[in-house]
């Protein structure tokens, strides 16, 4: 069974557009794990835009499931993961310019940083996952490097794919990508930009053993509740790989 991680950073998103206390991360967490969702994913960013240091600091003490924090590679980040201790980190790219993450690590160029969050994290008992483009040799590449026991694939040129042929060979790449990062070695995961009308044919994926979705869940949660939509993706991920 593919195992789903609820984003819930844009329930923090909505918080910090009006500077209010709520909604709360931390409540929205409780609702997603009470649901079914298998993790909670958070990205704190070095500009603080949406999660924050407090969020993350309270979601150690209330996740019972699995808590993943994703991050740049940078030192004061690294000083806050290994003070909170999550169970997973994932390093991700990051430019303030962006509204999200736009694309996978350049992992031969930051393999210098990457290594060392890495080393401390994992001294902390930290587990390290790499957000990577879906191509054999930047997989490769992040075996060579030894640090991480997960990639998560980036889903976005097949979720942003806007003819029937692209999506068709942006799934192929995701296909022979997730096979190739088993091979090495890797645990897989996938996510950016799932949906729940495109999330059936990744979750369908043999390789692919976990889906971080976010954005989708929390839109839909507008307009049904959080429970209900997260219940729904897992439906979703389920009647495509049962």
């Amino acid at each position: 069974m593919t195992r789903l991680h609820v984003n819930i950073d844009h329930v923090a998103t909505i918080r910090q557009q009006r500077d209010t206390r709520y909604p709360e991360p931390v409540t929205a967490a409780g609702i997603a794990e009470l649901a079914g969702a298998d993790g909670i994913t958070v990205h704190l960013r070095e500009d603080r835009r949406h999660i924050t240091d407090r969020d993350v600091r309270l979601l150690r003490k209330v996740v019972q499931t699995t808590l993943n924090l994703e991050m740049a590679a940078t030192e004061d980040i690294t000083e806050v993961a290994v003070d909170v201790k999550p169970d997973i980190i994932t390093l991700v790219p990051e430019r303030r310019e962006e509204r999200t993450t736009e694309g996978g690590l350049d992992v031969a160029a930051a393999a210098d940083a990457i290594k060392r969050t890495a080393e401390k994290a994992r001294g902390a008992g930290i587990r390290v996952s790499l957000f990577v483009a879906p191509d054999p040799a930047v997989i490769e590449a992040a075996a060579k490097l030894g640090v991480a026991d997960t990639v998560e694939l980036h889903t976005g040129a097949y979720c942003d794919a806007d003819d029937e042929d692209l999506r068709r060979s942006q799934l192929l790449a995701l296909k022979i990508a997730a096979k190739r990062a088993e091979e090495v070695g890797f645990r897989v995961a996938a996510g950016h930009g799932l949906h729940y009308g495109n999330v059936g044919a990744v979750a369908a994926l043999p390789a692919v053993e976990e889906l971080n979705i976010g954005h989708a869940i929390i839109a839909r949660a507008v307009l049904v509740g959080l429970d209900v939509a997260v219940r729904e993706m897992i439906a979703r991920i389920r009647a495509a790989r049962p």
